[in-house]
């Protein structure tokens, strides 16, 4: 609901439990209960947008007022439910290919037209040869400045900028070859070129009973 235009593809599961009229008719409650819910947000929305603007002195709440209308403009589509048996192969291959008809579909998604500058493509294939190399630490942290500089020693990338280089790490962010923490000021200077290696710094980390474990060490 936060999200500029996002798409939302809800999915069904234990559709083997249920006779086939339930599955219908779970189907239209759902898609009821999401309509009826973004109408409420739509309505709450507005609600504490008056209030705000009603306000005696509104101009203590601009911040608040931009986020709300930030939030009231961010359109969310809702497509139809997919009911799915997950204990069936074939209801997984199904939602699969709907997942790639509704991907491919350009009124939805509108860059997944857009053709990237070939410079995207060699700073992509420049970063995962930097990950692959003998020379690169397990953990895959590199210092953004040192990574331009690592990159601007191919031929090609020689004229590579930060700027554009920044612009590159959020596409490949967005894709997941590499994680940019670019919105935190402690990290925004390291990128992640093996994401793999957080996976496993949390499984470490993010556990049951960790602070028990941890006492427990002598």
């Amino acid at each position: 609901m936060r999200v500029p235009n996002s798409v939302v593809l809800p999915v069904g599961t234990h559709v083997d439990c249920c006779r086939e009229e339930e599955v219908e008719e779970k189907r239209r409650d759902i898609m009821a209960k999401i309509t009826a819910m973004l109408m409420e947000r739509k309505s709450n929305l507005a609600h504490f947008i008056n209030n705000l603007e009603g306000s005696e002195e509104p101009e203590f709440y601009m911040d608040q007022w931009e986020r709300l209308k930030e939030m009231e403009n961010c359109t969310l589509t809702i497509l139809n439910l997919v009911a799915v048996n997950c204990t069936d192969h074939r209801d997984i291959k199904k939602l699969e290919a709907t997942i790639l008809e509704h991907v491919k579909n350009e009124e939805l998604f509108p860059e997944v037209v857009r053709v990237l500058p070939p410079v995207y493509r060699q700073v992509e294939a420049a970063i995962t040869d930097i990950a692959q190399s003998e020379e690169m630490a397990d953990h895959g942290m590199m210092d953004l400045q040192y990574l331009l500089s690592k990159l601007s020693r191919y031929k090609h990338l020689a004229n590579l900028g930060r700027e554009l280089l920044q612009d590159i790490l959020r596409y490949l962010h967005r894709i997941g070859l590499v994680v940019w923490y670019e919105e935190i000021k402690h990290l925004e200077s390291t990128v992640f070129l093996q994401p793999t290696f957080l996976i496993t710094m949390f499984k470490l980390l993010v556990r049951y009973r960790l602070v028990q474990q941890l006492e427990s060490i002598s």
